[in-house]
């Protein structure tokens, strides 16, 4: 189970990795031979939802499906695979009541004038999962919010919410309203995955109060040793750090880097970290009249110091480079056209009648490729093993000096069988190689301004 999107805005790329972790550990259990069921949700009833169904005077429901036809679009640009469960939390109200009407009976929640919040001091064992102690979440919650009076402690939650005016409402014991955030995934997953299963992802962010919430929830409902057996939670994605202005924002949605590269390198870049840990965006912005690079100061003023030209923010932003995702997109470029290279020379070498060993890097490409998945999921580790076999391959392709015929053939052909199971787990390498090249030069050159039947 992964925690999805809450579809009020187009996706950002923390949503995307947010969705791609899951797709790679899908993909690979799947290779290992194990039945997997992915429920990945939609969030559809949330505040965020309702508040632009306000500004822009559309029913929040039309927002939502808006925005989740964009986010399908842009998972399926980075070739990510749809789940096979999407449930949606306006599907599952009836669900959801149960859920909560359960919580009330074992005294793990109260209803205050149509609004029902979990009562946290009831369930033992709450902040396992973050580390927490709940004495000092106590303290720090009062100390750092406006208390709702109404609640018998800062740390519950609500999962229930009474109707308001001009929001979107059902009919429940409470009076009409609608659920809270975190109730919907433990209704969700226990109706799609049942009251136990196996893994739980989501952004590293969602570990408090989400998840923990879920927990209590989930387990006070259906027991102790219930719900997820292992979580997995991805990194941050920090674009830049210091070197941006605030200005220019500190966010780009998935689209707008699609715009500039290819999905499958932003695909590929988001591989080459593990999941668990924070991806550093490198970020340059530079000058549109002398090409120089523009510090904070430069950005936020629009000024540029070196020759002295004015812009305006929205220009700079148009001007952003992304120095790591050019990077992965000529190592992409690289094992396509190896690829590319091998394939055609199989078809026009004679396959040998006799067995003969292949070199040493392609023949353990696979063992060794599959190790570092099977330890966390490890794609960084992972696509460093490809470096060793696709240099012996090169060389093979350039001459294939101090080997027989065989073995040249032989390890080429091993290394195209073997890496059509790595595009399979990765989700990359699997276009057809001339056409992503091609692709790839049409794009730089239309982006560039070129006409590149005038340059031919």
């Amino acid at each position: 189970y992964c925690c999805g999107p809450t579809v009020y805005g187009l996706s950002h790329l923390g949503n995307a990795r947010a969705a791609l972790v899951p797709d790679v550990m899908v993909r690979f259990l799947r290779h290992q031979g194990y039945d997997v069921k992915y429920v990945r949700n939609i969030t559809d009833i949330d505040d965020k939802i309702i508040k632009r169904s306000l500004e822009e005077g559309k029913p929040a429901q039309e927002v939502a499906d808006t925005f989740a036809a964009e986010y399908k679009r842009d998972m399926n640009d980075l070739n990510i695979l749809e789940p096979d469960v999407e449930p949606r939390v306006s599907d599952h109200v009836p669900e959801i009541i149960a859920l909560v009407e359960s919580l009330i009976a074992k005294d793990l929640a109260y209803d205050v004038d149509g609004d029902v919040y979990y009562r946290v001091k009831n369930f033992q064992g709450y902040g396992k999962l973050s580390k927490r102690n709940i004495d000092e979440m106590i303290e720090s919650a009062g100390s750092r919010i406006d208390v709702d009076e109404r609640k018998e402690s800062p740390l519950d939650f609500a999962l229930w919410k009474a109707a308001k005016e001009g929001e979107p409402a059902w009919e429940s014991p409470w009076g009409p309203g609608r659920p809270g955030w975190h109730i919907e995934c433990s209704a969700m997953s226990s109706t799609h995955l049942g009251d136990s299963f196996d893994i739980h992802g989501g952004g590293r962010d969602l570990i408090f109060p989400h998840h923990e919430n879920e927990i209590a929830q989930s387990q006070g409902a259906h027991g102790e040793d219930t719900y997820a057996r292992y979580w997995s939670h991805n990194g941050f994605i920090d674009f830049a750090g210091e070197k941006m202005s605030k200005s220019l924002g500190n966010f780009f949605t998935t689209r707008e880097i699609t715009a500039l590269y290819d999905p499958e390198s932003v695909r590929y870049f988001l591989l080459t970290v593990h999941y668990r840990s924070g991806l550093n965006f490198e970020v340059e912005v530079t000058c549109p009249a002398c090409e120089a690079p523009l510090d904070k100061e430069g950005q936020e003023s629009g000024r540029c110091a070196a020759c002295g030209a004015e812009t305006s923010v929205e220009d700079l932003r148009g001007r952003v480079r992304f120095p790591g995702l050019e990077e992965a997109d000529d190592r992409l470029a690289y094992i396509y056209k190896t690829l590319s290279l091998a394939r055609r020379f199989l078809a026009s070498a004679k396959k040998p009648g006799n067995e003969e060993p292949v070199t040493e890097g392609v023949a353990g490409l696979l063992e060794a490729f599959t190790g570092h998945m099977r330890n966390d999921f490890n794609t960084s580790g992972a696509l460093g093993v490809l470096s060793k076999p696709l240099g012996e391959v090169n060389g093979l392709l350039d001459s294939g000096k101090g080997v027989s015929k065989a073995t040249r053939y032989l390890t080429i052909d091993r290394f195209v069988g073997d890496m059509e199971q790595v595009a399979s787990i990765l989700g990359c390498f699997g276009q057809d190689p001339d056409t992503w090249l091609q692709n790839r030069r049409d794009g730089k050159a239309a982006r560039m301004g070129l006409d590149v039947a005038r340059v031919e």
